[in-house]
């Protein structure tokens, strides 16, 4: 199982036990979580399971509560690696999510779909009977349907959970030319605070993870990010971040809204009492300066829903925030994996970097900023082996390689014996070979 498929499995567990891990529970209130979690049904990564027993959920929370780290809840190796099986876990899935997306199709019909999709290959042989056992298992072989037990909640406490979206704005004029605007904002479940919003050129990662970081270094780290299922919110990149900083990553069923109605509110509010009354033609910083004077009358004037000021509400309840970790802007670098290359060479958007000799031929994991393309962390097995050095041709001419240790020899060096060694190459006092 390659490192890749190792975190994704990681996160997803990190998913389930974020309830139980990093606060202080009553043991009824503890036992009452994992009892619902354990009823649940789960689509889980790179698996035909759909339920999690009790000492499963028991286990990875042990486990990241001991080490505190998201490599904790990585899976072991599989024993029967290398065993042919009929059907991997990765074309099961793909049948799975065909059959939610045809749930009135027969199964020979769905079936030839699979086969055009390239889900299922033309030479693989699959009876119905282990067809409709897959589809069982997962739930997805009746054609009743189950309306959502809909209610209306509130975190218990601040920075429990945060509702997150983006909203379209108005044109603003950019380098001379007229630019459409994006709002991303977050808000605080429980006082309804504004952790941070703001105005920006695209909907993009690198956007959201701007508005992310600002909102966590002002206002701490939630324990859950409630999102929908836009692009920006269901990259790579953000499931990381938030997994290694403890954060429960949750996605609201697509195009069901419901549960992130106090962003939806917020916005709704925005439009009527800032929008209505901005122009298009501000610059980003005119539009972003006008927001945050809206957004601090916000703060202080009572609320409709909890009949109390969001900052008040908030700072009544700072003892139990948890702070943002200094290093916070490493938790959301990049990952790419890379082949280190016999001569220990390692590209990255061509450039050429150096890797330690360990780890010539192993691939692995490269940890950067774009802003930053000086520092790139190599990892390997989950263990940091420090930055890759920038490919300095010029001071490889002088380098004497060794199997163990690489020495740099100078540019003009006398010897005891007085031979002279320029570029490396060895002469005598007469300057000839």
């Amino acid at each position: 199982m390659d490192e890749a498929t190792k975190k994704e499995i990681a996160v997803f567990r990190f998913g389930v036990i974020a309830d139980i891990v990093g606060r202080k529970l009553a043991r009824g209130e503890k036992e009452r979580i994992i009892r619902e979690k354990a009823s649940c049904r789960w689509e889980i990564p790179f698996s035909t399971r759909t339920r999690i027993s009790r000492s499963t959920i028991l286990s990875w929370a042990r486990a990241y509560t001991k080490a505190r780290n998201l490599e904790s809840l990585y899976p072991e190796d599989r024993k029967d690696r290398g065993r042919p099986r009929v059907m991997d876990e990765e074309t099961i899935a793909s049948l799975v999510r065909l059959k939610k997306e045809r749930r009135g199709m027969s199964l020979p019909v769905l079936l030839k779909e699979a086969r055009a999709r390239g889900i299922l290959p033309g030479r693989l042989t699959v009876s119905y009977a282990t067809i409709y056992r897959i589809f069982k298992l997962h739930g997805v072989s009746g054609s009743d349907t189950a309306y959502p037990d809909r209610r209306r909640f509130e975190a218990e406490l601040p920075n429990d959970i945060w509702q997150s979206d983006c909203l379209h704005g108005p044109r603003v004029l950019h380098e001379g030319k007229m630019r459409k605007s994006y709002l991303f904002a977050f808000i605080d479940d429980m006082t309804r605070l504004v952790p941070h919003a703001g105005f920006y050129l695209n909907e993009r990662i690198d956007s959201y993870v701007d508005a992310f970081i600002k909102a966590l270094s002002k206002r701490g780290l939630p324990r859950k990010l409630y999102v929908d299922n836009g692009p920006a919110f269901s990259t790579q990149i953000l499931r990381h971040a938030t997994a290694s900083l403890g954060i429960a990553l949750i996605h609201s069923r697509p195009y069901k809204p419901e549960g992130r109605g106090k962003i939806e509110r917020f916005f709704r509010t925005v439009r009527m009492q800032l929008l209505s009354t901005v122009q298009d033609g501000l610059t980003l910083e005119e539009l972003n300066r006008r927001l945050g004077d809206w957004v601090g009358l916000y703060h202080i004037s009572r609320h409709s829903a909890t009949k109390e000021a969001p900052l008040d509400r908030y700072g009544n309840h700072l003892h139990l925030i948890r702070e943002a970790p200094k290093h916070l802007m490493d938790h959301f670098r990049k990952r790419v994996t890379r082949k280190v290359d016999r001569d220990r060479i390692v590209s990255l958007d061509g450039k050429l970097y150096e890797a330690p000799v360990p780890l010539i031929g192993a691939t692995v994991t490269l940890l950067y900023h774009d802003s930053d393309p000086s520092r790139v962390e190599v990892i390997f097995n989950g263990v940091s082996h420090g930055m890759l050095i920038p490919l300095d041709v010029h001071v490889n001419v002088r380098v004497k390689r060794s199997h163990q240790t690489v020495d740099i020899v100078p540019d003009n060096t006398v010897e005891p014996e007085g031979r002279l060694l320029k570029n490396g190459q060895v002469f005598g006092r007469e300057g000839k070979e």
